[in-house]
């Protein structure tokens, strides 16, 4: 009994099959047909991000070239041409690694020249072109140089907290996180400053230079 179910099963998958074999085939076919087209699609988006950070690379060469220069008005021209290149390639690669490298050289150049508006957009494009990259919690750090520079306290601040609360984690956390302190200090926000300064001794309480800093700001705040 149980080999004629078995039977009537099979001779049930073979009828099936034989009347929807076209049917079957086709939808056979299309899969393999999407399958290729990702595969290929892949690879040439592999290609493409290759060949980006290649072009950004060089684009990096050229501004160490230049970077100690960027003040003698002398190579104007050149640091000039080097951000219509760098805009230019801004605009072919607006995301990724390559986007945000390109967005962080354009800021480095704006930081040198001291021209913090610029700065502080071109860092917060770096941000958000490499958002999934180690680069994004760097340029908010150096976004809030900026708004510091220009005054904006409190946006600072903001730039700060995002860069820490990046799931990337970057060198300079700690000392984001004693800028935190020392800009809500700016603002006499004390309660707030001493919050970040004890959130070093929690956090990196195993490296030696920034709980001795915030130790020593939070004495000379208790002490006001």
């Amino acid at each position: 009994m149980q080999n004629e179910n078995k039977e009537n099963f099979g001779e049930k998958i073979i009828g099936f099959i034989q009347r929807n074999r076209k049917g079957i085939f086709v939808s056979a076919c299309v899969i393999i047909i999407l399958l290729a087209g990702l595969i290929v699609f892949l690879s040439l988006q592999d290609v493409f991000r290759k060949k980006a950070i290649s072009e950004v690379e060089e684009l990096n060469l050229k501004y160490e070239d230049l970077r100690l220069l960027i003040d003698d008005s002398h190579y104007d021209a050149e640091i000039n041409t080097l951000l219509s290149d760098l805009d230019a390639f801004i605009n072919r690669n607006k995301r990724g690694f390559a986007g945000g490298k390109a967005w962080s050289i354009t800021a480095g150049i704006h930081s040198a020249k001291k021209d913090w508006q610029k700065a502080e957009e071109a860092w917060l494009n770096a941000a958000k072109s490499g958002n999934k990259t180690y680069l994004a919690p760097l340029a908010f750090f150096n976004a809030a140089v900026a708004a510091e520079e220009l005054g904006k306290i409190e946006l600072a601040i903001e730039h700060l907290e995002k860069a820490l609360a990046h799931p990337f984690e970057f060198p300079s956390a700690p000392r984001a996180q004693f800028s935190i302190g020392r800009l809500y200090e700016h603002l006499n926000n004390y309660p707030a400053a001493i919050e970040a300064y004890r959130t070093i001794l929690i956090d990196w309480q195993d490296i030696p230079v920034w709980p001795h800093l915030a130790r020593s700001r939070i004495a000379a705040i208790e002490a006001r």
